[in-house]
């Protein structure tokens, strides 16, 4: 399979391109809505941005908006979106100088923007917030006329998203690094242009990886390609965690910087019970929890704070989607889940998403153990557009 190109590094490859004035765009882009709202966005310029459901897109264009010179702009989104709180991100950027103004309900968007110059300086902002606030402030970092020390307060949330920031914008020639453990400095430094090849996506990995702890084969083999050893993407903790789940991961190089092909294949070894903190890769915990379920493991899992404002309350829709196929999963405090193998009478094998990608991506492969419907299965497009011509490939069989 050829996964789909890593829509984190995209996105953060695209806006760190339009900030220095770039004509050319990197290569290997994403195809996925969220990218795509952000090419078309930077292409156009319209007086309104429509970002729709990308959360990404919004807190990374809300920056870049505020601190370039291109006019006044309104940025929007879908309805769920107008509900996604971004007042930390704007009243750190209003610390900085930027002319934002909310055009609805105060701390939501859609924000009215008029980009100038900042100057930059110092800067304090929360640690447990999303990672896209923190690096939606860095990136603009080089452009500051006074350039940008961030102070992270208390828990650090998300940090392998951070780095990765940290490591795209250095690949542009940025003067940017953590000076201690909580706090980051970016030098007024501009971009240097540079061709650039963006890595495939270990997110999308993470449902096959899914695939092959639940195949019933023991021979069931899936290459992947694309993929580094040492990526810097926080998903790619997904092999290690597989790893306790049966999966095992052989890459065919293992030279530093150098996409490969992955192959994946079982171990014959999975644990009865799986205790992990997602603080570092929310992302991947709808997947893991499905394939926990589906195998019998029971588990406790940390960090999940975050879940309740991404596409939807994944909380909430994780415990409802599981409780119908039979699984009764408890949450602590919205922020940990809970199942120790207990189990009620199941009441359908139709799955709702919620306008969420990763629900649908995340219970398909469940159709290997029993028929699954997938509501509304075009919400895969905001990260993997392709993924059920991929299952068809594979030999799943899909009906509309």
């Amino acid at each position: 399979m050829k996964l789909p190109a890593s829509k984190s590094i995209s996105n953060r490859s695209l806006i760190i391109s339009a900030l220095m004035g770039a004509q050319i765009l990197p290569d290997n882009l994403s195809d996925c809505d969220d990218t795509e709202v952000i090419i078309d966005a930077l292409r156009d310029m319209p007086e309104v941005i429509d970002i729709k459901a990308a959360g990404t897109s919004m807190r990374f264009m809300t920056a870049f908006l505020a601190a370039t010179s291109h006019g006044c702009h309104v940025l929007t989104g879908t309805e769920r979106m107008k509900h996604r709180p971004i007042k930390i991100l704007v009243d750190a950027l209003r610390r900085l100088g930027a002319d934002i103004t909310y055009e609805g309900e105060e701390g939501f968007p859609p924000l009215r923007i008029c980009g100038q110059q900042l100057e930059g300086g110092e800067l304090d902002i929360e640690g447990n917030v999303s990672s896209q606030y923190i690096s939606a402030l860095l990136m603009i970092g080089p452009m500051l006329s006074k350039g940008l020390t961030l102070r992270l307060q208390g828990e650090i949330i998300s940090r392998p998203y951070i780095d990765l920031t940290l490591w795209t914008m250095r690949e542009f020639g940025a003067d940017a690094e953590w000076i201690s453990v909580d706090t980051i400095e970016v030098k007024p430094q501009p971009y240097l242009a540079r061709t650039y090849i963006i890595e495939n996506d270990w997110s999308a990995a993470s449902y096959w990886y899914e695939m092959v702890a639940l195949s019933a084969d023991r021979e069931a083999e899936v290459k992947l390609e694309g993929l580094m050893d040492g990526s810097k993407q926080g998903d790619s903790s997904v092999r290690y965690i597989f790893s306790l789940l049966g999966v095992k991961s052989v890459f065919a190089s293992k030279s530093p910087g150098k996409p490969t092909t992955i192959t994946l294949r079982k171990n014959g070894h999975k644990v009865s019970r799986l205790e992990y903190d997602f603080i570092n890769s929310p992302d991947l915990a709808q997947t893991v929890i499905v394939t926990c379920c589906a195998l019998n493991v029971h588990f406790h899992f940390k960090g999940l704070q975050t879940l309740k404002i991404k596409e939807t309350d994944r909380i909430k829709a994780l415990k409802t989607e599981m409780a119908k196929l039979g699984y009764v999963i408890k949450d602590i405090n919205d922020s940990e889940l809970v199942w120790d193998g207990e189990r009620c009478e199941p009441t359908s094998n139709v799955i709702d998403t919620y306008d969420d990608h990763r629900m649908a991506l995340s219970f398909a492969p469940l159709s290997m153990l029993r028929p699954i419907v997938i509501n509304n299965p075009q919400v895969v497009t905001k990260s993997y557009p392709l993924f059920w011509d991929d299952l068809r490939m594979a030999g799943f069989q899909l009906e509309e």
